[in-house]
């Protein structure tokens, strides 16, 4: 059984319910104080292309991602161990609402999604050796109605900046949150259920 897996990812979220579960994790990240000329184009990576639908948005990003991940273990001459990817992207029938890019953009989004019902979409991949596990966490979520003061109280908090859909689920957003249906950690960033199947495939003893 595999004593630690690599986290390819930089969300505390997700490392967070990583220590959930009770899982060793160490951080797989680009950019690393240790290799500081190491360049990866993150947004080039989760750019949509024409026409993709979310899911398969969604699915294609994380795959690059874990690719990515991989690569980068095999050029640090790491020890073996899984590593552990996932993308969480916020949905209104095929328009995908990614990261804002500013307080206008968060706006724009949260204004979008008030009083209405979008789906919360997080894909998890798993590599250990060349094996690959993947898998998907569809849930929705519906908001209250919430005036143009409310949604720029919630901006100025700074909460939905380098947030897909511009919230947090576990934070101040919750207040606006009527209803949800599905994985809670999975629109947090990393659904437990789906990631225990995928850490099992790969031999761990949960």
């Amino acid at each position: 059984m595999p004593a630690f897996i690599y986290l390819a990812s930089q969300s505390p979220r997700r490392s967070q319910l990583l220590e959930q579960l009770g899982i060793q994790h160490q951080l797989l990240l680009a950019h690393s104080p240790d290799h500081p000329d190491e360049a990866e184009d993150a947004e080039a990576l989760e750019a949509v292309l024409p026409g993709e639908s979310p899911t398969a948005y969604v699915q294609r990003v994380t795959a690059l991602k874990l690719d990515a991940a991989v690569a980068r273990h095999a050029r640090r001459g790491l020890p073996p161990a899984p590593i552990l990817c996932a993308d969480t992207t916020v949905a209104r029938g095929r328009t995908i609402f990614g990261k804002p890019e500013d307080a206008t953009h968060a706006t724009h989004m949260l204004t979008q999604l008030a009083g209405s019902t979008h789906r919360v979409l997080t894909a998890v991949a798993l590599q250990h050796g060349v094996r690959r596990w993947s898998t998907l966490s569809v849930s929705r979520v519906t908001f209250a109605a919430m005036s143009a003061e409310q949604i720029a109280a919630y901006v100025a908090s700074g909460e939905p900046l380098g947030k897909a859909g511009a919230y947090g689920i576990q934070g101040r957003a919750a207040a606006h949150v009527q209803h949800l249906s599905g994985s809670y950690s999975g629109i947090m960033g990393l659904p437990l259920f789906e990631t225990a199947q995928l850490l099992r495939g790969a031999g761990f003893s949960l």
